[in-house]
């Protein structure tokens, strides 16, 4: 598995800082923050993302994130379903292999919603087939639908499109209704992408993005998931993802040195490396 740096922990620093502080930091890979991403190339092209990454030895990992596609309708749709196709040029030529979708069920739904949603969803991996981009649903903790592992795991098997999978982040996956059993549901080719955190000392109901810490300070029983991941084969990457205010005051490099760390351990990547503390 690679460990990488997701942009959602430096917010607030520059686009330049964020590539040279992951490499000072001796990271390996990035995973982008789409609107960053997307402010940058207003004044840069992508060839020149590609040669600062090359130049620093930084693989891209996946870009996040991009939602309304599934149940949105009217204008709201056009909109949405316009800067996917734009997103989806950008991954394309930067080479960023993954696009994370997130779904968008907020509120009521019925059978007509969930059938427009594998539509819709089907739809989109077959536009993202075409650019060469797989896309990885990540099922959301307090959406009313698709909030889960299992349910996730069935939708995406029920929309037969070979270059959609599942995005695995950990804080839903603790947050939300799934369970420890459905990581039986994992396999090597429908796990696409992971996000890594730790929360601590805060009831699931209660626990926002901002709560987010570093993986293995927390409550987070992470090592059954490595192990799972190891089981299944997954050589993919493992983005660190801390949406955490206190860490958008700190130096792209500083971040990624703790996060690169942190990362390593939880991986068995580093000396004494395994994730410890937690929940079930």
């Amino acid at each position: 598995m690679i460990p990488a740096i997701s942009q959602a922990c430096t917010l607030n620093s520059s686009f330049e800082d964020d590539i040279a502080g992951y490499a000072d930091a001796a990271g390996s890979a990035i995973e982008f923050w789409l609107t960053k991403l997307e402010t940058y190339l207003e004044s840069h092209s992508p060839d020149e993302v590609k040669a600062m990454g090359a130049d620093r030895g930084l693989q891209f990992a996946a870009a996040s994130f991009q939602g309304g596609l599934l149940v949105s309708q009217g204008e709201a749709r056009r909109e949405s379903w316009e800067l996917f196709e734009r997103r989806l040029g950008i991954c394309a030529a930067l080479g960023v292999p993954t696009l994370v979708v997130v779904p968008d069920f907020l509120g009521p739904f019925g059978p007509t919603d969930i059938e427009r949603a594998q539509v819709s969803l089907k739809q989109a991996g077959q536009a993202a087939e075409r650019h060469g981009i797989r896309l990885a649903l990540e099922f959301q903790a307090r959406n009313t639908f698709l909030n889960n592992l299992e349910t996730t795991v069935s939708f995406i098997e029920s929309v037969q499109q070979p270059n959609v999978g599942i995005c695995f982040d950990v804080f839903h996956y603790y947050m939300g209704p799934s369970m420890y059993e459905d990581l039986r549901y994992l396999t090597r080719d429908n796990l696409f992408h992971v996000q890594f955190c730790d929360v601590a000392d805060t009831p699931r109901e209660i626990a926002t993005d901002s709560e987010r810490i570093l993986p293995g300070d927390g409550d987070f029983h992470l090592q059954p998931l490595v192990e799972r991941f190891r089981e299944i084969g997954y050589e993919g990457f493992v983005s660190l993802e801390v949406f955490n205010p206190t860490f958008w005051q700190v130096s792209a490099r500083q971040v990624g040195e703790v996060g690169m760390t942190a990362m390593r351990m939880i991986l068995g990547q580093a000396k004494g490396g395994t994730a410890s503390s937690g929940r079930r």
